[in-house]
């Protein structure tokens, strides 16, 4: 394929698809070259998440959202047991089918990560809003905490209905980090100082971590607060796996996840859901949020940090 000059964006894309076959994964169903473009078949999903959350008709239960994250999860669990970092995680990333099925979804960006390595991976990745700490600070041999940060984040958007953290530049999403998370420091993250950017943003100081208390307004169930303090944790090595998410008593008490409930509601949405089609996707009128690079895709920059927090 490289010889006839197949792009090793979309080979490395496909060989990763192939090696994934998890009910909660994007199963790609086949893919063709014509006239220099190539085509990527998937299975089909009625409604990403950002879509159904910018809907007023849809209203998840506890048991539905519980539903929702533990695929989600055993999505993350599956990709990264098989050591595959997908790197773009947000809310549109993630389809869901009308019988309730979730596929984390958009592997344009996934790496795979070598056993027994050192590997030095581009910090470029992931959209702004959803990206870690770490990656801003420079860190370019990171693992699967990537992917959990952007978890965390999408189990606060269950209850917000929008991106908690809407910077419109990366020292502003830093700020917004600071902010909800705390004051980065080698006190909260052992060994942050050896980061290449450490020194060099403005890192807000005398930030106090104040997650749970500002999820006490959107959140009423404890375990949840918990479980997304666990999963928004500035140093990556203290972040909670897929793992330790699946096991948390969040998905353990009543009311337990509920597939079916959630086919039910999904049900009586009589059209498909996707935040490009959603007037009201993001704040600015349009589905614009600043990309991988930094920069705003589209919309009104200044309504980016209309957040939530």
């Amino acid at each position: 394929m490289e010889n006839e000059k197949f792009p090793m964006t979309a080979l490395r894309e496909i060989r990763i698809l192939q090696l994934l076959n998890h009910e909660n994964v994007i199963n790609l169903v086949e893919y063709n070259r014509e006239r220099g473009s190539i085509f990527l078949v998937f299975d089909f999903c009625e409604h990403d998440l950002a879509g159904l959350l910018c809907c007023e008709e849809v209203r998840f239960s506890l048991q539905e959202i519980k539903s929702i994250m533990q695929q989600l999860f055993n999505a993350l669990f599956f990709i990264h047991g098989v050591r595959i970092l997908n790197r773009d995680m947000k809310s549109s990333n993630i389809l869901i089918t009308r019988s309730g099925v979730l596929k984390l979804g958009d592997f344009g960006l996934a790496r795979a990560m070598s056993k027994g390595q050192v590997q030095r991976y581009t910090n470029r990745v992931i959209t702004l809003w959803y990206r870690p700490p770490e990656l801003f600070l420079g860190e370019r041999n990171y693992a699967t905490p990537i992917d959990m940060w952007g978890a965390g984040c999408i189990m606060c958007e269950m209850w917000t209905r929008r991106p908690i953290m809407q910077g419109d530049s990366e020292q502003k999403q830093i700020s917004l980090i600071s902010n909800l998370c705390g004051s980065i420091t080698p006190e909260v993250w052992p060994g942050v100082e050896s980061l290449e950017l450490y020194c060099k943003l403005q890192l807000p100081s005398d930030q106090k971590r104040r997650i749970r208390e500002r999820l006490r307004h959107y959140v009423r169930d404890m375990h949840a607060i918990d479980l997304i303090d666990k999963l928004l944790v500035l140093d990556p090595k203290k972040r909670l796996d897929s793992d330790g998410a699946l096991n948390h008593d969040f998905f353990w008490e009543d009311p337990m996840p509920s597939q079916s409930d959630l086919a039910h509601t999904l049900s009586k949405v009589r059209r498909s859901m996707f935040v490009m089609h959603t007037s009201t996707a993001r704040p600015g009128g349009g589905a614009g949020v600043p990309g991988a690079g930094g920069g705003a895709v589209a919309g009104n920059t200044n309504h980016f940090h209309d957040r939530v927090f």
